[in-house]
């Protein structure tokens, strides 16, 4: 999605925190003359949540008059980390804010609404970090999610807005996944787009089509869609996938050049009984040869296995394993880390939640078996390998 740059040859942005403690204050001045209560209810659809942290079951509701009523929830959190070999750009060990958010939906009626308000970081395996100050600024900003949707009938909706991407098996922000870091296949994926979606159900079929920008290009010249079958309430297989119609000479945190200009294909099938679930999956990437924005083509292939196993109500163990191999000469984009390079990683995240209050650790491993001088860890890029520990805690409300 963001910060392929590997190698560490990441510049230090500059913090810019003014506009978003403008729009909290302007939340919190809005919220105090609002009447606001409790209300106990199913777990709300957004945002959507992986299965080691549970969203709070009896969110905030807001009596907004028109609008009808409006449910508040938020995630705030934060992170530390140590590692060896980081990158020039990069520390050895730090302390962040990773959620800072506000969630605002409504969900009845023919028209809903979504916004997610904010700051976050995104961190990955294998990318030096990013602060959330910089990391919001320069990705989606304070509102990186919030859209429209028109709901005719139950089984068939259309949003509109910066919506979630259909692709890969991973959410974006920290909170909602098994593990704190993103993985290395998620790394090669859009992350939010700007566009259209139309969302389809019918008995075991669901699917949707979108019309978007990809990686955040502001170019609306990519396709994505996602069909899932749910054989029955353990078994479910998803197809998903995504390209640029056109190409687009836009390059920024978000928006790396080549992925930009890619097609790029899932199989996810997802097992889950009782306490346990394993979700492994396969991922295929193709940037074509684009000269006048001097892109030699190259592929990717990518497998990953996602798990999950909850001990007790509180506690959970995930696990993560990848493998992903990149195409291409001297010459090809550099999709992974240098062109033609391959790597793997392992990523242990057990997770304790008592309420709304969690607090989980993770230790990932990243090893890269083929590369380019430079390409790789360390303040020169020649290392191999990175070793990263992490801890998180916060509430979500």
């Amino acid at each position: 999605m963001l910060l392929r740059l590997s190698t560490g040859r990441l510049k230090t942005l500059a913090a810019k925190t003014r506009p978003l403690r403008a729009v909290l204050a302007a939340g919190s001045a809005v919220a105090a003359v609002m009447c606001v209560s409790a209300a106990h209810a199913d777990p709300l659809a957004m945002p959507a949540m992986g299965p080691t942290l549970s969203a709070n079951p009896s969110p905030t509701t807001v009596d907004t008059g028109p609008l009808g009523t409006v449910y508040v929830t938020g995630a705030v959190s934060g992170l530390a980390y140590a590692q060896n070999h980081e990158a020039s750009s990069d520390m050895g060990a730090r302390g962040d804010v990773s959620n800072a958010q506000v969630f605002l939906q409504t969900t009845e009626g023919p028209v809903q609404f979504f916004v997610q308000v904010g700051a976050y970081s995104i961190p990955t395996v294998g990318v030096p970090y990013g602060k959330s100050s910089d990391i919001t600024q320069d990705t989606y900003g304070v509102v990186p999610q919030a859209y429209v949707k028109i709901a005719p009938a139950d089984n068939l909706s259309i949003m509109a807005g910066k919506l979630p991407t259909l692709i890969g098996s991973e959410y974006t922000f920290t909170f909602q996944n098994m593990n704190i870091q993103r993985g290395m296949l998620w790394n090669q994926e859009n992350a939010v787009n700007r566009g259209v979606q139309v969302n389809y159900s019918t008995g075991k079929l669901s699917a949707s089509f979108s019309v978007n920008d990809g990686f955040y290009s502001n170019k609306y010249s990519w396709v994505s869609g996602l069909v899932s079958y749910a054989f029955d309430a353990s078994n479910v297989l998803t197809l998903a996938g995504g390209g640029n119609t056109s190409h687009s000479g836009r390059a920024g945190t978000a928006t790396p050049l080549a992925q930009n200009n890619s097609e790029i294909y899932n199989v996810i099938y997802t097992y889950t009984n009782g306490p346990l679930t394993v979700s492994p999956y396969f991922q295929y990437s193709t940037i074509h040869d684009e000269p006048g924005l001097g892109l030699k083509g190259a592929k990717t292939y990518g497998y990953a296995l996602l798990g999950k196993y909850g001990f007790t109500e509180n506690f959970s163990l995930a696990g993560r394993a990848e493998y992903i191999d990149s195409t291409g000469d001297a010459d090809a984009a550099n999709l992974v880390y240098g062109p033609g390079s391959n790597a793997w990683s392992l990523t242990l995240t057990p997770t304790f939640q008592f309420g709304r209050a969690f607090v989980r650790g993770e230790l990932s491993y990243v090893k890269v078996d083929k590369t380019g001088p430079g390409f790789a860890f360390g303040s020169n890029g020649d290392e191999r390998s990175q070793t990263r520990a992490l801890i998180e805690t916060g509430i979500l409300f």
